[in-house]
């Protein structure tokens, strides 16, 4: 069996990194490994993961300068974990809102064959809960949007919930991936469907975080929205 990676990038979750630290490894095998990527924390997040490296076994924290986004925070997990030997690596949010509890699912996925597992919330028996009406019609509206310029079949492309194989992520040239955010994650599924690779999605209920502040913002939304024709483009004309 691989090993899993799975990759936390924090950004102000002090509240968070202790609860959801220890929630994730007493999900993960115990080869399985935990990296924090940390952007500077003004709260002492990096510091307090510091701290829980000493108890929790398996557990790296990645310094970085400052707040660069989602996304530049997890290619420098990528890049870590890689050069570690990782065989899966995961991405999810450190906020409570997916649920530790469906990590055994996703690395159980991946090891039945699929390349890319995707913890979907809308496939059957997905959900969100804690959204107002509006905020659940901009996700779903966003997903379809995406769907409909790209041409794909994946559900939830917006969703941060994932499982790469290894081979999956070394072949989407990562240093060219520019997007941040909802933007990040439809640019790496999309990539990765272009490669020819096997995409699974699993149904998960995602829930609004506990504590703390959502980091997500209009222009992080905005910039997924013109990116997406932009990855169409693209592809198009790597085709021709």
């Amino acid at each position: 069996m691989p090993d899993a990676w799975l990759i936390l990038p924090t950004y102000n979750e002090a509240d968070n990194i202790g609860p959801i630290v220890r929630a994730v490894r007493a999900q993960l095998r115990p080869e399985d490994r935990i990296l924090v990527v940390d952007d500077n924390s003004p709260d002492g997040t990096g510091a307090i993961a510091d701290d829980l490296a000493h108890e929790v076994a398996g557990l790296e924290v990645l310094h970085r300068a400052g707040k660069e986004g989602l996304g530049r925070a997890y290619l420098a997990g990528f890049d870590h974990a890689l050069a570690a030997g990782a065989g899966l690596v995961l991405e999810m949010d450190a906020d409570f809102s997916h649920d530790p509890a469906d990590i055994p699912r996703l690395i159980a996925a991946a090891e039945q064959g699929a390349d890319l597992v995707l913890g979907s919330r809308y496939v059957a028996g997905g959900d969100v809960t804690d959204w107002g009406l509006l905020r659940k019609l901009v996700s779903r509206g966003g997903c379809w949007y995406a769907r409909v310029v790209l041409g794909v079949k994946v559900r939830d492309l917006t969703g941060g919930f994932k499982c790469f194989r290894r081979e999956v992520l070394e072949a989407l040239d990562l240093n060219s991936v520019h997007a941040d955010g909802y933007g990040f994650q439809i640019e790496l599924t999309y990539r990765t469907i272009q490669k020819g690779f096997q995409i699974v999605e699993i149904p998960i209920v995602f829930r609004d975080r506990r504590v703390g502040e959502s980091k997500m913002d209009a222009r992080i939304a905005l910039e997924a929205v013109w990116k997406v024709p932009a990855l169409k483009r693209r592809h198009s004309a790597n085709l021709s």
